[in-house]
């Protein structure tokens, strides 16, 4: 009785973690292999709500997924990811993401170019330089969505 006792104790501690992995919202990235700010991207949309799973692909693949997939060439960064039948390109902000999901534009997805130093993945936020993220139309156009000021 008491082995129960134990076991149903650490299944009820447990319960909230294993609760809010099933509600997490699965995203693919598909990235470069080693990738280090792919990774760091990659944790903040795991401490935001989200589930991500990396797909390493080569670089000449990795830029015609992009582009079959809508991302205007002027919109490239590093990595690329698929959620909910939109493209996230680059270091976009989780928040930015997870208003995309609840909005659900009529877009192809979101997109930060580049790499700006201070977006998630790229350093710290209190030394970031001012960037926007971009939400693509799916016409090839873009607009901003939000503005994150230098911090």
């Amino acid at each position: 009785m008491k082995r129960l006792t134990q076991a149903l104790s650490i299944a009820i501690a447990l319960f909230p973690a294993a609760q809010a992995l099933a509600e997490a919202t699965a995203i693919d990235v598909r990235k470069t292999n080693g990738c280090g700010c792919c990774l760091s991207w990659m944790n903040h949309l795991q401490e935001n709500g989200f589930a991500p799973t990396g797909q390493d692909m080569f670089g000449g693949l990795l830029v015609r997924f992009k582009l079959d997939n809508g991302v205007p060439q002027r919109m490239v960064s590093c990595h690329t990811a698929l959620v909910d039948g939109y493209v996230i390109e680059g270091h976009v902000p989780a928040a930015d993401i997870r208003r995309l999901l609840d909005e659900r534009s009529d877009a192809v997805g979101l997109a930060v170019p580049g790499m700006p130093y201070g977006s998630p993945g790229m350093g710290p936020e209190e030394d970031r330089e001012a960037y926007d993220v971009f939400l693509i139309l799916k016409d090839g156009s873009t607009e901003v969505y939000s503005s994150y000021p230098e911090g």
